[in-house]
């Protein structure tokens, strides 16, 4: 094996153009599969990275729920059973009764992601992620502290001295991996409190295993002192994620029998205790009454984290796996052509050696040999090349380079090494050897070159494939980018406060609200400035049902709470009324401003001004319309305008606020006016979310972005590919009919008659794979037909485009050697070999 390690890498250093060619190749297919599994590894196969993360276990629930009257989601939940419910929070007394009756865990233990924190380190306030969890959190995951100590049960008291533990990317982006953190008071969300801890760098949180740390880790009691004062009190508001350890030999079917009881038991008195609460009038409302569905305990493994895998990244995996498949099959079919054509040239090496002994099988062990240490090496390099093509992926960027990767990679290269070696050398070894010895022998030659028409059809079929479906995402995108979306997006700034952050009562918010705007409206280029609870586009949606004056129907609705200007500044038409003014203050009743969507959909042919409605059937004369305004896309570029309603943020002033401001010019150079504006206010008032309106709606299309990038990208690798294997194909067709070319030109051929005889032959090829390729592009098109915005998989123009791109490719390819065969010398033809 050793000998013929030395003679393969002998070999290969002699013909290094062609091995660059070839490593090249492999490089590219090869890092771009394992690109892809190192995402998909950090999506569906990567643990947690905690102490024997098998051992953990989520609850969740199952059902319908009347025992909740309000509840927050964090992230993707997967339904076990279509058309069943499935979420993963509970309340805080639930909690503490699971706790307390639990006898088949080890540690159980609370958590949530936070809001948005404002820390203020050193005078210097900036905006940091959070996490809340009780005190035995780090203790339950076996996560020691890498500086000072993990936050313990005794800091999760109330009478508790605030502490927190911070990140090990945020000690460094904000401490510089100073040591001396520890014990240091910092201001979160204006409470003092001391940092007690880092905590080590692989330690990403419970939620999924390639997520970013959150900055800061904080015990449940601090939540009531960050601007949430009755959730941990709260029977009814579920909001918590909970995790545990199994003791030993214990299974999650066992622990869902211990806890179960005590959860229904637990759900059903936390709502009968809110129910005592409320006056008999209260409880006769509709929202109080019948609530008797209890859901059901689900126990399963934690070690993947809380979350499920969400629909669209596994989609997402899916299609882009589908498109690195087809290009490693067209890498492995050209470079199986390419050792075909290196067989050809080592024919006479080949002989030589058969007729001094060497068996068949020791030569094709030789070949085969060759082959895997091309496919080691361009496996090593596609470790390279996959590592940075993995930053392009929308999902999985962080999860760790791990065993599984180079598992994977390893086992990829050497299925490659055998896949497109095996047949080359079959072939290769398959000799005349009277014939081969000879100086014009050809033994191998017509059975190279049928196997090598037949990759080559294959490549230029899958070649087509990639560059439609490159074509129809770029078209995609244009057609969502030209979407109408029923106001002005350009020239608008957006950025994002919160004065909870730091305390502020409804009162001051009001206050800083409108001083902020003041501040940014007196900028010179600020045309107008506005305030909205959201910005349009930006994916958060705030729905809710309403029930109509007169009517027995309730209707589901979109809301939006924004100042009087808003409408002004997005440049969003009044079809009939009024919008907001200063008669709509927090003290007047309240009116609302609705689209024309709603106005159609609750009100058909009739007038909606001056109607009625309100948010219980008990309320449904409470709030009047007083106008209607233009259609406007509200979180989803695809779907047509929801019926939506605008409500007064005079009238309820508190939460944080998106403003919109309008400029003359580009707004981007006004950002750092506007952030001195808002420092001027409270200097302690971080901006959240700074972009422009345009470049929020550019992030809707991120997924379509990305298979537009990847297909283009893949296409043209392919159909680069393709035309390098015709290249050769033609060059090799063009040596071995030199005598044959020499003969037609001293018989009187022209040389435009070669060129056409050579670029014909080409051609055909291309022709059969093309039709081949429009199969596939028919066959397949109903997989990306949801993909699409406006366009048809079979789209004409996209596949004319593409198969036009294919052919002037082909062309071109073919061309240069028919030009150097028609400019054969028929005297030096004839006398070749």
């Amino acid at each position: 094996m050793l000998r013929d390690l030395r003679y393969a890498f002998r070999v290969l250093l002699q013909a290094k153009g062609w091995t660059a060619v070839v490593l090249v190749s492999l490089a590219l297919g090869i890092g771009a599969n394992t690109a892809l599994f190192s995402a998909v590894n950090g999506l569906l196969l990567q643990t947690i990275p905690v102490a024997d993360p098998e051992g953990l276990v989520r609850l969740r629930w199952v059902g319908e729920n009347d025992m909740v009257r309000s509840r927050s989601s964090y992230g993707y939940t997967a339904d076990t059973v279509a058309g069943v419910r499935v979420a993963s929070t509970f309340s805080y007394p639930i909690f503490e009764q699971l706790s307390a009756s639990n006898e088949t865990l080890v540690g159980m233990f609370a958590c949530a992601p936070s809001r948005r924190l404002n820390v203020v380190v050193d005078g210097q306030a900036e905006i940091a992620s959070g996490f809340l969890a009780s005190g035995n959190y780090f203790n339950v995951l076996g996560v020691p502290a890498l500086v000072g100590r993990g936050i313990t049960p005794d800091d999760d008291r109330a009478a508790a001295s605030p502490v927190i533990m911070i990140s090990h990317a945020f000690w460094g982006r904000r401490f510089g991996l100073d040591p001396g953190v520890v014990g240091k008071v910092v201001t979160v969300n204006n409470t003092p409190v001391t940092i007690v801890g880092v905590l080590p760098p692989e330690h990403t949180g419970v939620q999924r295993p390639v997520d970013d740390a959150p900055d800061i880790h904080l015990p449940l009691t601090l939540d009531p002192q960050l601007g949430e004062q009755a959730r941990l009190g709260e029977s009814t508001y579920w909001w918590l994620q909970i995790m545990g350890r199994l003791k030993p030999g214990v299974t999650p079917e066992q622990v869902r029998g211990n806890l179960e009881g005590v959860f229904r038991a637990a759900a059903r008195t936390g709502m009968d205790f809110y129910l005592e609460g409320l006056t008999a009038e209260q409880r006769s409302l509709s929202r109080n009454r019948d609530r008797t569905d209890v859901p059901r305990l689900q126990v399963d493994s934690g070690s993947r984290g809380v979350y499920d895998p969400s629909p669209r990244s596994t989609r997402q995996a899916l299609i882009l796996g589908a498109v690195v498949v087809l290009v490693l099959l067209i890498v492995c079919a050209n470079v199986a052509n390419l050792l075909l054509s290196r067989a050809t040239a080592r024919q006479k090496e080949i002989a030589v050696r058969l007729a001094v002994g060497a068996t068949r099988a020791r030569l094709v062990r030789q070949l085969m040999t060759e082959s895997v240490v091309l496919a080691t090496i361009g496996g090593g390099l596609g470790l390279v090349v996959a590592y940075a093509a993995r930053q392009w992926l929308p999902f999985g960027q962080t999860a760790p380079f791990d065993w599984r990767v180079f598992a994977f990679a390893s086992v990829l290269s050497l299925a490659a090494g055998f896949v497109f070696s095996l047949v080359p050398a079959l072939r290769a070894t398959r000799v005349d050897l009277s014939g081969s010895l000879k100086e014009s022998g050809r033994s191998v030659a017509r059975t190279r070159t049928l196997l090598s028409k037949a990759l080559l059809v294959g490549q230029v079929a899958v070649s087509l494939v990639l560059l439609v479906g490159a074509g129809l995402f770029l078209k995609t995108l244009g057609n969502l980018r030209d979407v109408e979306v029923g106001f002005n997006p350009s020239n608008i700034l957006l950025f994002r406060v919160d004065p909870g952050l730091n305390g502020y009562d409804e009162e001051r918010t009001a206050a800083v609200y409108d001083r902020i705007a003041e501040g940014v409206r007196s900028i010179p280029g600020v045309r107008s400035v506005s305030l909205s609870q959201s910005a349009f586009l930006a994916g958060s949606t705030w729905t809710s049902t309403i029930h109509i004056q007169g009517s027995e129907a309730s209707h589901g609705s979109h809301m939006m709470r924004v100042s009087p200007e808003f409408f002004e500044t997005m440049e969003i038409p009044v079809l009939a009324g009024r919008v907001f003014d200063a008669r709509d203050g927090k003290d007047a009743p309240e009116v609302v401003v609705i689209n024309d969507a709603a106005a159609r959909e609750y009100f058909g042919r009739e007038s909606p001004l001056g109607r009625r409605f309100g948010f219980s059937p008990e309320t449904r004369g409470e709030i009047e319309v007083v106008g209607v305004v233009r259609d406007v896309k509200y979180s989803d570029v695809r779907a047509a305008p929801p019926p939506t309603v605008y409500r007064s943020h005079a009238q309820s002033p508190g939460g944080s606020r998106t403003f919109e401001v309008r400029t003359a010019g580009l707004p981007g150079p006004l950002t750092a006016a506007v952030r001195e504006a808002v420092q001027r206010v409270d200097p302690n008032l971080p901006l959240m979310d700074i972009s422009t309106q345009a470049e929020q709606i550019e992030r809707r299309f991120s997924q379509e972005r990305l298979f537009a990038r990847a297909y283009s990208v893949f296409g043209g690798l392919a159909m680069l590919l393709a035309s390098i294997g015709l290249f050769g194909l033609a060059s090799y067709n063009v040596a071995q009919r030199t005598k044959e070319i020499g003969i037609r030109m001293a018989l009187g051929a022209e040389g435009s008659d070669v060129t056409r005889m050579v670029l014909r032959e080409s051609l055909v090829l291309v022709g059969v794979g093309v039709g081949l390729g429009l199969v596939a592009v028919l066959v397949t098109g109903r997989l990306v037909a949801s993909l699409l915005f406006e366009l048809a998989p079979t789209d004409g123009l996209t596949i004319a485009q593409a198969v036009i791109a294919m052919v002037a490719a082909a062309a071109l390819a073919s061309y240069l050697p028919a030009r150097r065969a028609a400019r054969v010398d028929p005297l030096i033809a004839l006398q070749y070999e």
